[in-house]
């Protein structure tokens, strides 16, 4: 995916802080559409998820209705964290995409696993996605999720690198 395409790609995500806050900012800073549901009350770790995220708020604040609807409402989620293990909100997104039939994939920093950029951009492309929900540990959980989901995001749709 090359910076022209960005017009026909979005990013979705529920605004918490770690992986979802990173995956929102990737997107303003490049200019990606973006968007999602976000607990009623804008509510995150951190107090109120701000105003600049263009999130849509559930009528519960259960942070599980804003994972379920943004697994629903994308053509797919990547889960990423710094852990090879899915745990707490992360492993509930991967059985919200299996129940609601959605391909996902799960990314952890492991170099084993082969290049995270490149799998997603791979995965994202198989799967010919256009919404993309991404997804992954809180900042308190998995403290510099941030960079690798930011570090992410840019290899695989914004240089060669993630080609």
């Amino acid at each position: 995916m090359t910076r022209a395409r960005a017009d026909y790609f979005r990013v979705v995500s529920g605004g918490q802080t770690g992986a979802d806050r990173a995956a929102l900012d990737w997107a303003i800073a490049r200019g990606v559409p973006h968007g999602g549901w976000c607990p009623r009350g804008r509510r995150a770790e951190d107090g109120r998820i701000a105003r600049r995220y263009r999130l849509v708020e559930t009528p519960s604040d259960d942070y599980l209705q804003r994972t379920e609807w943004n697994v629903r409402d994308t053509d797919g989620t990547v889960i990423l964290s710094l852990s090879a293990t899915l745990t707490g909100g992360s492993r509930k997104t991967a059985e919200m995409a299996a129940r609601h039939g959605k391909p996902w994939i799960h990314m952890a920093r492991d170099a084993s696993a082969g290049d995270p950029a490149k799998r997603l951009r791979r995965f994202v492309l198989e799967h010919r996605i256009r919404v993309l929900n991404v997804a992954g540990p809180r900042a308190s959980t998995e403290p510099g999720i941030g960079a690798f989901v930011t570090a992410t995001l840019e290899r695989a749709f914004n240089n060669a690198s993630g080609r």
